[in-house]
């Protein structure tokens, strides 16, 4: 059951949440997350609402034989959860909104920043800052899914190709929060910039100031090369956000939110080679369990975060890289200790 109708105006100030990221934050890593350093808030990867529809309701198929919803399992620590979805259509967004309700989910995404250039066909993700009014129209339509059960937030960067200004910022992020949206993450680049250069958080800043100048009660969350805790605790302070959102950082490091880490101003944890091996396993053994509709392919990408900074790291690597399965990977660590 969900926590309640707007679980972010109860936040501590300043919060922080985790990044949906694609084939990285699966049900499987956010598990291990929660267990070691829970955030604030948790998304989920996004999910296309179109597939949920055609998949669900049209073909028929039942949920354990549906992809997509296995991209929205989710476990009870993870609370409050987000549901983050993409579509070009309003009535798709809607239907998504709805089940996102009827599972439980804590809050609704809309994902308006997302530079894939598969996503941009559909005239959704970064695509839509082109298109303010549709924009507008799908935060709507996810409201009315929604019936006023759960928020609805919006993810998207500071413009297209170029950086808006304040003024005039009103070609999008006025735009959006006329529909008042929960919260607003901002990521502090521009689409063409992908994740290029660095984040500019001055636009954050500047942001914050036009929310609070057409007293928008949206909260804002800044987004954007953040470190740590700490990293982010001084961009808040600084941008005036209410909170940061941190996507990179969390690879190989889930005790990135960990409360202790609120406290320190070191970038990270200090934790033992053989700590990370051993929260390595537990990773893929959640994996095989959670996320058994993806290839074990996608567990790859996170052997070189763990195993680093020691001697025979690269070694140990090149022997994992083979593995395909969790029982193969905690035997090559086995036989290297």
């Amino acid at each position: 059951m969900s926590i309640g109708r707007n679980f972010f105006t109860a936040l501590p100030k300043p919060f922080f949440v985790l990044a949906p990221m694609a084939d990285v934050t699966d049900a499987a890593f956010r598990q291990i997350i929660a267990r070691y350093g829970k955030p604030d808030v948790t998304w989920t990867e996004f999910v296309s609402a179109d597939g949920l529809y055609h998949t669900r309701e049209l073909q028929k198929k039942p949920d354990a034989e549906n992809p997509l919803m296995a991209d929205l399992v989710y476990g009870e620590g993870e609370r409050p959860v987000v549901a983050q979805f993409f579509s070009s259509k309003p009535e798709m967004i809607e239907y998504a909104a709805a089940l996102a309700v009827t599972l439980g989910f804590d809050g609704i995404d809309i994902n308006m920043g997302c530079p894939d250039r598969s996503i941009e066909k559909q005239c959704a993700g970064a695509a839509l800052m082109k298109n303010p009014a549709l924009a507008r129209a799908l935060i709507r339509a996810a409201k009315q899914g929604a019936q006023g059960k759960i928020p609805v937030s919006v993810k998207t960067r500071i413009g297209f190709n170029t950086p808006e200004h304040v003024p005039p910022w009103g070609t999008w992020l006025t735009e959006l929060l006329a529909e008042e949206p929960a919260a607003l993450t901002l990521h502090a680049r521009t689409r063409k910039e992908m994740s290029k250069v660095p984040a500019r958080w001055e636009h954050v800043r500047e942001a914050v100031e036009l929310r609070n100048a057409l007293g928008s009660s949206t909260l804002m969350i800044g987004n954007g090369d953040l470190r740590d805790i700490a990293d982010a605790r001084a961009k808040v302070a600084e941008s005036g956000a209410d909170g940061a959102m941190l996507g990179r950082a969390i690879f190989g490091n889930p005790w990135l939110f960990a409360p202790l880490a609120r406290s320190h101003t070191h970038t990270r944890y200090s934790y033992s080679p053989a700590e990370r091996l051993r929260v390595l396993v537990e990773h893929c053994r959640a994996f095989e369990t959670l996320c058994a509709h993806k290839s074990f392919a996608v567990m790859k990408k996170h052997f070189k975060a763990y195993i680093r900074d020691f001697d025979g790291a690269g070694e140990l690597r090149d022997k994992l890289y083979a593995c395909e399965t969790a029982d193969a990977v905690a035997q090559v660590l086995a036989d290297s200790a």
